[in-house]
Order: structure tokens, then sequence, then C-alpha cells
């Protein structure tokens, strides 16, 4: 059994050893000194809200930076990340934007996946229990949670690069250090450090005890568990600072309290807005309106249209909260916008930055092709379009795979892919006009089917009866 970790460590162990990069150049560190630190441009751009504790520290977390930076002795940042679904949403691209801001200024930083945590459930936020998950679907959530996140590091340093050494991006799961624990050794070490009574004043609990649904032992727990992951990191990765969303202010402050108890030492936290959709709900799993991160459950051109049609009030915000634009460049793109407002380029450039970042250069190629394919209804892009950019694009449409005899005709085809009713109904449809191929009206339903009009070059044809029923058809044999 791996006993828990409750041991005290030096002060200098923060500032003894460089970090995995070495010694930072000096532009880096000039850049993110003195007024214009990297805290004080993040919250310039929005990205950070609140810093805990603001003041009455040590070293105050401004001080942090710039002393680390100048020592170049780089700091140690995480953020958690529960894997109560098989990928990460948009909600939770921000606190990844915080963590890839500090890896860019040289810092070393963590992603945290809650392998254990997801098993009891995070309160913060929630009127009612999480529905409970057995540890083989949170195993398996926790698997695909980390190929996402190393799929994101892995576009951002391809695709972002400043010029700059950059920090470290580390991906753990908390399940490691749990899963050796025994339940009444832990309690013993670990739970004599909290006291019940702050414990029931943080917010998210006095909420949860005052609803019809009360709170549950493993739900109150929650905020034990990761004032001791913020704990295990600061031990074994000299990690000071956790960021998070608003709603996680109460864990964050857990965590400090229980290593400033143990060690004398100071941490911090650092919370990032909320994203709410335009109701004002929080944007995730639970409240049902989720744009996922993982292409299996929201495609690139999904993702890209979610943020080509943010409103105006709405897109400047977003450029500098999703992007790495330069805030003179966002204030460049915003001047464009209010001579040409019908081109929406903010929207554009916001989609396009966000959805290279999240599905790589391939992706944003894919949400491009398929915008053009539906909206400009252009043929060109049709024909280079893979099956998986169809079936992504017409979610709802019917996928059939038909051989194509000699002779087959605009009747013979929409009858096989059950688009159009058997009889003269379904005849008429075509001859008044309510059928298309590939974009272009067909009205002789005797015609006959030619490869290169009827028949794209990849061998596919997109069939559109009326307004919105469209049906895919891979030709066989041909």
């Amino acid at each position: 059994m791996a006993a828990p970790m409750l041991r005290c460590i030096s002060p200098s162990r923060w500032f003894c050893t460089p970090g995995p990069l070495g010694v930072l150049p000096r532009g880096l560190r000039e850049a993110h000194s003195g007024n214009q630190g990297l805290l004080a441009v993040q919250k310039a751009r929005g990205l950070f809200k609140e810093f805990f504790p603001d003041k009455g520290t040590k070293v105050e977390l401004p001080e942090l930076f710039d002393r680390s930076l100048a020592g170049n002795f780089p700091q140690t940042i995480y953020c958690g990340f529960d894997p109560t679904a098989d990928s990460l949403h948009v909600g939770h691209l921000l606190t990844l934007l915080g963590l890839f801001h500090f890896q860019r200024a040289g810092h070393n930083v963590i992603a945290l996946v809650g392998g254990a945590t997801a098993r009891l459930g995070d309160p913060s936020g929630r009127t009612k229990e999480r529905e409970a998950l057995d540890a083989e679907r949170v195993g398996s959530n926790a698997r695909a949670l980390r190929r996402g996140l190393e799929a994101l590091a892995a576009h951002h340093q391809q695709l972002f690069p400043n010029g700059r050494a950059w920090g470290s991006f580390t991906v753990l799961d908390n399940s490691a250090w749990y899963q050796e624990q025994h339940l009444v050794d832990f309690l013993a070490a670990v739970g004599s450090h909290f006291r019940m009574g702050t414990l029931l004043s943080r917010l998210s609990v006095q909420t949860r005890l005052k609803s019809p649904e009360g709170m549950s032992l493993a739900e109150f727990l929650y905020q034990v568990l990761q004032a001791y992951d913020f704990y295990y990191l600061f031990q074994r990765y000299g990690c000071r600072v956790q960021l998070g969303g608003s709603d996680q202010l109460g864990n964050i402050t857990s965590g400090y309290e229980f290593i400033n108890k143990l060690t004398g030492e100071d941490v911090f936290g650092i919370t990032l807005p909320l994203i709410t959709s335009t109701t004002g709900a929080k944007l995730g799993k639970s409240a049902g309106n989720a744009v996922w991160l993982s292409r299996d459950k929201t495609s690139p051109f999904e993702l890209y249209q979610f943020f080509v049609r943010q409103p105006d009030d709405s897109v400047e915000r977003y450029l500098r909260l999703f992007t790495f634009l330069p805030l003179p460049e966002i204030d460049h793109i915003m001047q464009q916008h209010v001579k040409e407002p019908e081109k929406r380029g903010p929207q554009k450039r916001l989609a396009a930055e966000v959805t290279k970042l999240v599905h790589g250069q391939e992706g944003l190629d894919s949400a491009k092709r398929c915008t053009q394919a539906l909206y400009h209804s252009s043929v060109d892009a049709l024909e280079v379009m893979s099956d998986q950019e169809l079936k992504e694009l017409f979610k709802e449409a019917s996928f059939s795979e038909l051989v194509l005899d000699p002779g087959t005709s605009v009747l013979d085809t929409c009858r096989k892919a059950n688009a159009i009713p058997d009889g003269p109904r379904g005849y008429r449809m075509i001859t008044e006009g309510g059928v298309s191929i590939n974009h272009k009206q067909v009205t002789n339903p005797e015609s006959v089917l030619v490869v290169g009009q009827h028949i794209l070059k990849n061998g596919l044809s997109l069939l559109k009866i009326g307004k919105r029923n469209f049906y895919i058809i891979k030709w066989l044999q041909l």
C-alpha cells in the first residue's frame, strides 16, 4: 500500500532546479515581467478572472512568476479534468488555453485527468448529484480524455509556435496515487487536517445541503480529494498554482488551506470565466448543450459553425479568450469588421483558430470544405470530400451503397435510395423541380446518370429532396 505523502518540503525546491528546457531567452523573460507580466496580459484578455489568495501571502502571485522567470526557474501549474464523459467540450477549452499560455511563457503545465475523483462527482455548480459511473466506464473515459489532451497539446505545439522556448506539457491521472490507498489509512493521515466547519461553509456545499435532494457523503468528500491532488502535485512536481473555472474556487481554497497547514508554504489558485450559452446556461454535458472537442461527437464543421455563428457582441471577447492572437491584431480585426460587417471576418477568424487548435490543419480544411459544399453549393468541394466528411456534414442523411447498372436513370436512383414514394407522386416530385443531384436541379426522371455530372469523381452523389432531406449515395463498381 502506498501511504499518503504528508512530509514537508523545502521552499528552495521551487527555485533550485531549472526546468527541462533550461535557460529561457532574455526576450521571453522581459516579455512577462513588470506591469506587462503574464498574469496582467491574461487578465487584460479576460482569461484570468480571480487570483487566490490575492493578498497576505509571503510571496504574492505576480512576484512569484516574475522571480521564477528572472532566475530561469519555471513554475508548475495544473488543472484537473474529470472523465465524466469520453470527450472534453468547449467549456473545458478555456482552462486548456490558460495552461497553454503558461507553457508558451516557459512554465511547466500538468493536465490532470480525474480517474479517481470522477467516481465521486464534483458538486460544484450543480443542483443535484451526478449520475454514478462504474470503474470500467470511468477508466475508458479517462483514456479517451488523455488521448484528447495529448492531441490538443500536439496541435498547439505544431501549429502555434511563437519562437520561444516553451515549458513541458504533462498528462497525469490521479487514479495512479489513489488506487493503492486503503480508506482507513488515508482518512487517518489526511482527514485530521480538515475541519468540518470549514468544509461545510463552502458555497457549493451550502447550496446542495439546502436543496431538496441534499448532498451525499461521496460528493462532500470531493473537495478533500481535490485538495490532496493539489498537495500531491505540490510535493512531487513543485506545483504551486491550480487553474479552474470560477465554480472551482471552493475546491481550490481547500487545497490552499491543506497545503499551507502542512507545509507553511503558500500556493495559489487562478479562476477562469465560465462559458455560457445565449440563455446564460453553462455549456457542458450536464446542461445538454455541450459542443464536444472529439470528432466522433462534434465534427470539425460543427465546431467551426458554432464559432462562426457567434453574435457581434460576443465575438471580440471570444477572440481574446479562445485564440493566441495578440490584442493589437484583435483590435485591427474588429476595426475592419466595423467597415465590412457583412463579411463576418472576426467570426471566421475565431472559428478558424479554434478549429485548427482542436482538430489540426486537416480538421480546419475539412470544416471549410464542408462549409463550401453546404452553404455555397460548391461541386468542387463535394468532389474532394471523403465519405466521413459527407456523413459528418449530413448527419441525418440516409447513406446508401448502390451498383451503377447501365442506363440507371434519375428516377431509378431516387427510388433505390428510398428518397421518393413509388408511383405518380414520386415522378411528379422530380418533374416539378423538387429534386437535385450534387446541387443541380434535375427535372427529367428518365435522364440517365452521367459520371462527372450526377456522379462525382469520388464516386459519390448527393441527392436532395425538397429543402432539407439529403441522401448520400456511394456508387460501387464504377
